[in-house]
């Protein structure tokens, strides 16, 4: 049978000291029942108050009413939006216990997958006012994030964590008004090398005026590409300005519109020089494939030492991929092939011959293509991450195959959030 709270147990306020800090960055304290309360804006240490609440899991959410103590590791948060916008999540935590926090996720993931005591490098840090990339919630002259634990959204003209220009180019959003856009849309933006690359995504199609608008808006705001998406439909361009470009390893990539880019420039290099230096052993003209390729983050670089193969779900991607290779000279040395490998992995077969794979998959990792690669006849393999949980799934996949990590490093891409960058190397 499964246990409830009753809502009058869930709303007397009881005290509880919080044990340790969540991968969400919630603090987790036990209940008198021993079940774990997650409670938001507590830090280890801290006696508190709280009123638990719903079921959460293995455990409920609970609100902090009181602080009866402080941890020597609180700090005060350094955005007025703290406490309101889900976007940071852990501004309250000193910086020195932030970093053992952030790398303990890491560790705990590879424990969880049977390889505690995996040497662990020092976090790679992110700075403030570096993220290029965002999605932005639309509201009228809202222009900002979720709210925590909701679907209003915030305003956040002064978000510690994005780019200058994009907080600019959202000031502008404020005054965009358009029917098109109303009574929700949402807005993405990259920062690429040519200019700002912005997506909007609302409920119908713009009518010829409402395009002319958005024409004028681009050039307003000096925008790359300004595209426009209804609903679940693929974004369209509406005006390019400036052909949208971003180059890696010096060869120039068009994306498509709303492409995926890793969140910092400082992030993209740490894991491109994690994932270099775990592939220093191999020959130069060795084979490798890079897999969830995209448009080409990884792909170039390793293009420069080694024969490629390239996979990437994603069709556009793929297309811009291929291009840019052809472009810059390399397609003798880089195989592009559009494929869904979550619907249809490499096979060990098809790997012979192939030195080394990396892979660079989605938040929910890459379940069948590691079951794949457990038994792939390849010497190492690279594993990029951006969530520790999918990355302990999936490590575990790789462990029935005989793989072992070589090594690990974190990399903070999403400051004050508990989202984390990593890359680690397998071997047998």
């Amino acid at each position: 049978m499964r246990r409830t709270t009753p809502r009058a147990a869930r709303d007397t306020p009881l005290e509880t000291t919080v044990a340790r800090l969540g991968a969400a960055g919630d603090g987790i304290a036990p209940l008198p029942d021993g079940r774990p309360a997650y409670i938001p804006f507590a830090l280890p240490g801290e006696r508190v108050r709280i009123a638990p609440g719903a079921r959460r899991g293995d455990g409920v959410a609970a609100r902090l009413v009181a602080r009866l103590s402080d941890s020597p590791d609180r700090a005060d948060p350094p955005c007025p939006h703290f406490g309101a916008c889900g976007g940071c999540s852990v501004q309250h935590l000193a910086a020195a216990a932030y970093r053992r926090w952030k790398t303990g996720l890491l560790a705990e993931a590879l424990g969880r997958a049977g390889f505690e005591g995996t040497p662990i490098a020092p976090l790679v840090p992110a700075a403030p006012a570096t993220r290029r990339r965002a999605e932005l919630a639309l509201r009228g002259r809202i222009v900002g994030f979720h709210e925590r634990a909701a679907r209003r959204a915030l305003d956040v003209p002064q978000c510690r964590v994005l780019d200058p220009a994009i907080l600019a180019l959202a000031d502008r959003l404020r005054g965009l008004a358009l029917a098109a856009l109303r009574p929700e849309a949402e807005a993405q933006v990259n920062l690429l090398d040519t200019g700002a690359d912005l997506v909007l995504r609302g409920p119908r199609e713009p009518d010829l005026a409402e395009r002319e608008r958005l024409a004028a808006f681009a050039a307003e705001a000096d925008l790359a590409r300004l595209s426009w998406a209804t609903g679940e439909a693929a974004p369209l361009p509406v005006v390019v300005r400036r052909a949208p470009r971003i180059a890696f390893a010096g060869v120039a990539v068009e994306p498509p519109p709303g492409a995926f880019l890793q969140a910092t420039r400082q992030g993209e290099a740490a894991i491109a020089a994690a994932v270099l230096d775990a592939l220093a052993d191999l020959a130069e003209d060795a084979a490798v494939a890079d897999l969830y390729a995209g448009i080409g983050t990884l792909t170039f670089r390793l293009a420069r030492r080694f024969r490629v193969r390239a996979a990437e779900g994603d069709a556009a991607a793929a297309a811009a991929l291929r291009r840019a290779a052809n472009a810059g000279g390399l397609a003798p040395r880089l195989a592009v092939e559009p494929r869904d490998l979550a619907a249809r992995p490499l096979l060990p077969a098809e790997l012979k011959g192939t030195d080394a794979v990396v892979l660079d998959p989605p938040r929910d990792g890459a379940r069948a293509q590691c079951a794949a690669l457990a038994e792939a006849p390849v010497r190492r393999i690279v594993y990029v991450s951006c969530n520790p949980a999918a990355l302990a799934r999936d490590a575990r996949i790789l462990a029935g195959g005989g793989w072992r990590p070589l090594r690990a490093t974190p990399i903070d891409q999403f400051l004050w959030s508990g989202h984390l960058e990593c890359v680690v190397p397998f071997s047998r």
